[in-house]
């Protein structure tokens, strides 16, 4: 039986992208190849707020995820990568995650709502496990799922025949969202833009780009990457989003990226989870 280190298993509705307001299964695994510190900061400066967290941690122990604080700049899931944090991310058997998933569901089975796989970086190291956890037969009345990636992993051949023969007669509801991380993030754009990579993710569902952005100049950065992904063949639509894990960033910009959305003529992705539910964990 195949295992996933697990960092948040829980119900909520989709706060961002194509499905916002959709009852929602969420899956984060744990781990990922970036930090995006830069999330929430002047430009060129990087946040140390998870830093400050992992040295409370050191020496008052966190011993779950709800205790853990939220930030306000960088990484707004710094637990499901920090490596600080990854006792609280338990290696469970796909099958005990299925049961947990029903126990979650309000019928204790899949009626209209979307599984979410989320992270960290869900296509980093587990895809080896998704057909395991896909397949199993509680599962069977899954009807739309979402990817959540930043869009640098290539897709296992494993992976590719998976999704060929079990969603590629209903490829329309297979969703790779994708959140390419631009400057601000902090991550350098060598490593973060793949366009090829994303590409190839509409071989096997739909997908779309979202970027997270404060003012004009990051509309402006975004615009040029896109141009670099329609150059790779990328058909999918284009989302812009407010940068902000807690309230009080989020609204300071999330008018302004509205107006960018809509001189840019693109889409428009709120995040439903900051003003809903305060982006607490388990949200």
């Amino acid at each position: 039986m195949s295992k996933i280190k697990v960092a948040e298993l829980f119900y909520s509705i989709q706060g961002e992208g194509k499905y916002m307001g959709v009852s929602s299964i969420f899956l984060r695994t744990f781990g990922c190849n970036f930090t995006c510190s830069g999330f929430g900061m002047p430009k060129g400066m990087k946040s140390t707020e998870a830093d400050r967290i992992v040295e409370n941690n050191k020496v008052t122990p966190y011993k779950s995820y709800n205790d853990l604080p939220l930030v306000s700049t960088g990484c707004d899931s710094y637990a499901s990568w920090h490596p600080e944090f990854k006792n609280l991310s338990p290696m469970l058997e796909t099958e005990v995650i299925v049961d947990q998933i029903m126990e979650l569901l309000p019928y204790k089975s899949w009626q209209d709502e979307h599984l979410v796989i989320t992270g960290g970086e869900p296509l980093l190291g587990w895809q080896r496990s998704y057909p395991d956890l896909l397949s199993h037969p509680k599962m069977v009345g899954l009807s739309e799922m979402t990817f959540e990636t930043n869009g640098t992993q290539e897709l296992t051949d494993d992976f590719k025949k998976y999704l060929f023969e079990n969603w590629g007669h209903r490829k329309d509801k297979l969703t790779f969202s994708v959140s390419p991380k631009l400057s601000i993030s902090g991550e350098d754009a060598k490593d973060a833009i793949c366009p090829k990579i994303v590409t190839t993710y509409e071989w096997y569902g739909n997908a779309y780009l979202k970027f997270v952005i404060t003012n004009k100049e990051d509309a402006e950065e975004a615009a040029k990457v896109v141009e670099s992904y329609r150059a790779a063949g990328f058909k999918g639509p284009v989302y812009l989003m407010p940068v902000g894990g807690v309230e009080s960033v989020y609204s300071l910009n999330n008018r302004t990226v509205a107006e960018l959305a809509m001189k840019m003529g693109v889409r428009y992705s709120d995040r439903l989870q900051v003003p809903l539910f305060k982006n607490a964990w388990n949200t």
